[in-house]
């Protein structure tokens, strides 16, 4: 996000769609760790003012609200705001809802993450609003050129769980380890489904690309994988 908005700011997007807004949306994580975190890990020029330009949205109070967590450890608003919301049934997707009717149109909206908040629908009727969600989500993203991503952590919910929002998603990117030569360790990503690329993808044999994440350049591809 920050390298997109690096080279945004250079005009070298010119013959590129590049995003009207870049959104975070955080359920769990303080919007400052965030921010330190993209800080310390890039050495870019002012890379402290291109984090700052992200839209960060927080919403953890309405995630821990339904918690046993203490109310000091996350929130400070009042006792008498706190129950205003929990009053009016206010909870994490109809915030959700509202950040992404907020957002402009043909903007890039990162969820961080979607582990959360599926954990927490662990009954048949939770979990069907949020598969009703996802689904919505996945209709107006089309009409108003937004692009989602949402990040989830394999092997927390049960298989047939992931193939549900799996199958819900545009594109699924899978990120792992994998040992090379040398016995060295490789990072590597796989395209499992890729809506109206991945037939072109697979007829170049390209499915698994080795990539990296460097101080300079953030998310790199630094060579493709051929599968045979």
């Amino acid at each position: 996000m920050v390298n997109l908005l690096d080279e945004k700011n250079r005009g070298g997007l010119k013959d590129k769609l590049a995003p009207e807004e870049l959104r975070y949306i955080t359920f769990t994580r303080h919007k400052d760790d965030v921010k330190q975190e993209i800080v310390n890990s890039l050495r870019i020029d002012n890379v402290v003012q291109l984090v700052d330009s992200i839209q960060f949205d927080d919403l953890s109070e309405l995630y821990f609200d339904s918690s046993v967590v203490p109310d000091a450890w996350y929130s400070h608003s009042d006792i008498l705001t706190r129950m205003q919301k929990r009053a009016g049934h206010e909870n994490v997707l109809v915030q959700l809802s509202n950040v992404i009717n907020s957002a402009k149109p043909q903007s890039l909206v990162v969820m961080d993450s979607v582990t959360d908040i599926a954990t927490q629908s662990n009954t048949p009727n939770s979990w069907s609003n949020l598969m009703g969600f996802f689904r919505g989500l996945q209709r107006v993203s089309k009409e108003r050129g937004l692009t989602c991503y949402l990040l989830l952590t394999q092997g927390i919910l049960n298989s047939s769980q992931e193939k549900e929002l799996s199958d819900i998603a545009d594109a699924v990117m899978l990120f792992r380890w994998e040992e090379s030569t040398g016995s060295r360790r490789q990072r590597v990503m796989y395209f499992e489904k890729f809506r109206g690329v991945m037939p072109h993808l697979e007829e170049r044999d390209l499915v698994k690309f080795a990539v990296r994440i460097s101080t300079t350049s953030g998310f790199e591809v630094s060579n493709i994988r051929v599968v045979i």
